[in-house]
């Protein structure tokens, strides 16, 4: 019989990944989307007919029952969050709603529908902040920066806490930053390669960026939702940190980057204190042996071949966009 699996968020960078992943697998999948002005299906206007979209909301647990009754999926992936760092403190009450207690509904809807259900939580590495080891392991103490953080902490423990009180197979993947040319253009990878794009071809001198000492362990996000999918294919549930064990700078993206332009770097970039975080996240690197070991987890593209990918998929858009 052909699963079904449910994902919310499946506008996202993660939820277009991950839902050509199970279509490929043979999955049927449905992907809850919000009744908003806004919603872009631009990311997945390539599958869209052959996935099922339904109306939904985190804020709202009574669709979350109605979507799991109708459709019954035997797998849920919950992508769905505020997930931009930034944005969480300007909206930090909203980011709670969604990013935290978001994730209560969800797993309350299952529980009281079907807790046969899979559930998959979508957990952060900023949850790990101010880090208190390097690398960071699933048992490194979570020590949040910015609100986002915060909130993911409180999803990620409603998520042990419903596993081990309701025997729930609910699962979560602590990933590192992971990245692809679908990223929003707010994140600073994509920031920088749409950057180098727009100043090779002649529409922008400058980019403004942060801090350029901050250093990230960057993935490719079409590898990482496959991270997702093995975690609820094992007998028993467990929590993943999936990473790439490396960590580069910003100052290095911006390398690789402008190089692959045949640009030099450092005539463009500009250090823009607007973009400097009230508490920065210096260096997150996360080990991730256990995927490793216990799921045959590992990645494909490296640093370099990533931001190399994304440059060149922007390069394309802004000179299609200039006619």
């Amino acid at each position: 019989m052909q699963k079904r699996a449910l994902i919310t968020g499946i506008t996202g960078q993660d939820g277009s990944y991950l839902a050509e992943f199970l279509l490929d697998e043979g999955y049927e999948v449905v992907g809850m989307v919000r009744r908003s002005s806004t919603v872009t299906f631009e990311r997945i206007a390539h599958i869209q007919d052959r996935i099922t979209l339904v109306a939904g909301d985190l804020l709202d647990e009574v669709s979350l029952i109605g979507i799991l009754r109708e459709h019954r999926p035997a797998e849920v992936y919950n992508l769905a969050a505020q997930s931009f760092v930034q944005t969480s403190w300007g909206q930090p009450v909203l980011t709670g709603e969604t990013t935290a207690l978001g994730v209560t509904r969800v797993l309350d809807a299952i529980r009281m529908v079907d807790p046969e259900i899979r559930f998959y939580q979508a957990s952060s590495s900023e949850m790990f902040g101010k880090v208190r080891e390097v690398p960071q392991v699933e048992s490194t103490p979570f020590y949040p920066r910015s609100p986002y953080g915060v909130a993911k902490v409180y999803g990620h423990w409603i998520t042990v806490n419903y596993r081990e009180s309701y025997g729930l197979h609910a699962s979560s993947g602590i990933l590192f930053n992971h990245e692809s040319p679908r990223r929003g253009l707010e994140f600073v990878t994509r920031k920088v390669t749409h950057g180098v794009a727009r100043i090779a071809c002649g529409l922008d001198e400058k980019l403004h960026l942060g801090n350029l000492d901050a250093q990230r362990d960057w993935g490719f996000a079409g590898d990482y939702v496959r991270a997702m999918w093995l975690m609820l294919q094992r007998d028993e549930p467990e929590d993943y940190v999936v990473a790439t064990g490396e960590t580069h700078s910003v100052k290095e993206l911006c390398e690789v980057a402008f190089a692959q332009a045949g640009l030099d770097w450092s005539e463009h970039v500009v250090i823009d204190e607007r973009f400097l975080r009230p508490a920065e996240v210096d260096l997150l690197v996360g080990d991730p042996g256990r995927a490793q070991k216990e799921l045959g987890w590992e990645r494909t593209v490296d640093f370099s071949a990533l931001v190399t990918m994304m440059v060149d998929a922007d390069l394309e858009l802004v000179r299609r966009s200039m006619g």
